[in-house]
């Protein structure tokens, strides 16, 4: 538990800044939980539920001192969008289907973290998942448009919905629509005026209040209506296990996209106040966060960037926050749900509305298109994706487009033609006249680790690369970043390598990892030294034995070919 760590060494003068950022995390926590658990398609206590206990554990278990955990947008849009159509209108069995892949994230998290996986927070990358939030975004303030119009959505997909959108704004429910500009007007008016106020807090408080004052319930605005007070009860699911196939796949997407998204968060923090953070450590946090929610009737959880920016603002300085903040739900939860029963149902939709429009970052793409094209064309084809195909297909497609961009740097990767400048220094062929190539030699290197699926590209590039030089008599190769692990396929394509040079009368070099090299030539049988391949242990050894191998032959003599045997 790294978090206890910091509590036996907390300092006396953190705890008035922990208690002030407690307070302002519990306001902006408290609207935006009820609004997620509206969003998930449960009744707005749960989302209480998910803030209590996740918020303690990761406390306890998390190695980030600013990160908050708690409802996400873009987790219970992922939920929601598994769920609904498996739930079938079933009110409980949604509950329960919920709780269950909010389990099911929660296992998925400890397994990677038992398994060392922490390095998956690079693996996702940041325009694919910029595409992805955008896309995530969008598809709710869409979704949410129905709640603050009054109207209910007979499409399913978010185009259909778009296509059809005039004819819902035609029926609009006014008294509805009005709810929903007084609680956008409010929302605003504390933005702008005392910004440090929880801006969601008031425009729900407000609005409830209205509906409570003038009985507008007459006038059919919907509001969240009863909530039961007091703790969960535990309930074991008891739906078809057999729906329970459906939801491990999607369960493992929720897993990545949540540990990647809450990555990015913690790491951005953790930089700005000058700390690191465990990638596997965080990993098996986020799966202990999520079992405790779905113990606790919740629903998935992650790193909440807006809440996690509340508590840096206000100088939190360690996970005491999370504690307090979640105590202070938990009293709201047991004793104060009465009023939250009169806030409208437009205005957790104006609320959900104005959070994703903050996560929509389109100046950010636009500069993706300007610096680096394909990164855009990925970030661009996610989003599409997630608007026209839906949220799980989406989030499928960003893991793999991970997966595909990562092959296509491991498989297709750069090369570089190296020479050697005035100072004796070998660097990479440009451009400029600084480096110039060294007669009969030429030096290749490959920027990646050979593999069996590269292999043959390799060779293929090497033959390119050596027609561009036809008097080349020695062919040195960079063995470092190349021959990084055995590889029986790599080994037999070297071997064909060698056997297609020297009948070109061409020596092969590699220059690096010495030991390594003889030892897996050995194992193949690949001859080395005399008649073989030479195996050099730098690029400078290289280039001054091919030195020696020249002038021995310019006096007539046996050249030597084993390093071993020169003096140097």
């Amino acid at each position: 538990m790294p978090g206890t760590k910091l509590f036996v060494t907390y300092q006396k003068q953190w705890l008035r800044d922990d208690l002030r950022a407690a307070l302002s995390v519990a306001a902006v926590a408290l609207p935006v939980a009820i609004a997620y658990a509206q969003l998930t398609g449960v009744n707005a206590i749960v989302g209480l539920y998910s803030c209590v206990l996740p918020m303690l554990v990761y406390a306890l278990f998390g190695t980030s001192r600013q990160l908050v955990i708690g409802p996400d947008a873009a987790t219970c849009a992922v939920i929601a969008a598994v769920v609904t159509p498996l739930a079938a209108g079933d009110a409980v069995k949604h509950w329960q289907l919920v709780m269950t892949m909010t389990a099911m994230t929660g296992v998925w998290c400890l397994l990677a973290s038992r398994f060392k996986l922490g390095v998956l927070a690079d693996f996702l990358s940041k325009p694919i998942l910029m595409g992805l939030i955008n896309g995530v975004a969008i598809t709710i303030i869409v979704g949410q448009l129905s709640k603050v119009l009054g109207v209910r959505f007979d499409e399913t997909y978010l185009l259909e919905q778009v296509m059809s959108g005039h004819s819902y704004l035609l029926s609009a429910h006014w008294p509805t629509v009005s709810i929903s500009l007084i609680a956008l007007l409010v929302f605003i008016a504390i933005k702008r005026l005392v910004p440090q106020w929880p801006a969601a807090l008031f425009a729900m408080a407000s609005t409830g209040l209205l509906v409570w004052l003038f009985k507008l319930g007459d006038f059919n605005i919907a509001t969240i209506g009863e909530i039961k007070v007091g703790l969960p009860d535990f309930q074991a699911p008891v739906f078809d296990l057999g729906i329970s196939r459906q939801l491990v796949m999607p369960a493992l997407n929720l897993a990545m996209v949540s540990f990647v998204s809450m990555m990015l968060t913690a790491r951005s923090f953790a930089a700005k106040n000058g700390y690191d953070i465990d990638g596997d450590k965080e990993f098996r946090a986020l799966g202990l966060a999520n079992i405790a929610s779905a113990l606790s009737q919740g629903f998935a959880v992650s790193g909440a960037s807006s809440r996690t920016a509340v508590n840096d603002e206000n100088g939190g300085k360690t996970q005491l926050v999370s504690i307090i903040a979640a105590l202070i739900i938990a009293l709201v939860a047991l004793f104060a749900t009465t009023p939250l029963q009169y806030v409208p149902e437009a205005a957790l939709g104006v609320v959900l509305i104005l959070a994703s429009i903050s996560l929509i970052d389109f100046k950010a793409l636009w500069l993706l298109r300007k610096h680096d094209k394909s990164a855009f064309v990925l970030a661009l084809i996610t989003l599409l994706a997630v608007l026209f195909v839906g949220v799980i297909p989406g989030i499928t497609l960003a893991v793999l487009l991970g997966l595909f961009q990562f092959l296509r740097a491991v498989m297709r990767p750069t090369d570089q033609v190296l020479g050697l400048d005035d100072n004796g220094i070998i660097r990479s062929m440009d451009s400029s006249d600084r480096t110039k190539t060294i007669p009969g030699v030429f030096i290749y290197r490959f920027n990646s680790p050979l593999t069996y699926f590269n292999a043959m590209y390799f060779k293929r590039r090497v033959l390119e690369q050596l027609l561009t030089e036809p008097q080349t008599e020695c062919l040195i190769i960079d063995g470092v970043p190349c021959f990084t692990h055995f590889d029986v396929s790599v080994m037999a394509m070297l071997d064909d390598l060698h056997r297609d040079l020297k009948k070109q009368g061409v020596r092969l070099v590699i220059a690096g990892r010495k030991r390594q090299m003889m030892k897996w030539c050995n194992v193949v049988g690949i001859p080395i030294a005399a008649g073989g391949i030479l195996i050099r242990p730098d690029l400078y050894l290289a280039l001054k034995m091919n030195q020696v191998y020249l002038q021995a032959l310019a006096d007539g003599e046996v050249p030597l070919l084993d390093d071993q045997e020169v003096d140097f």
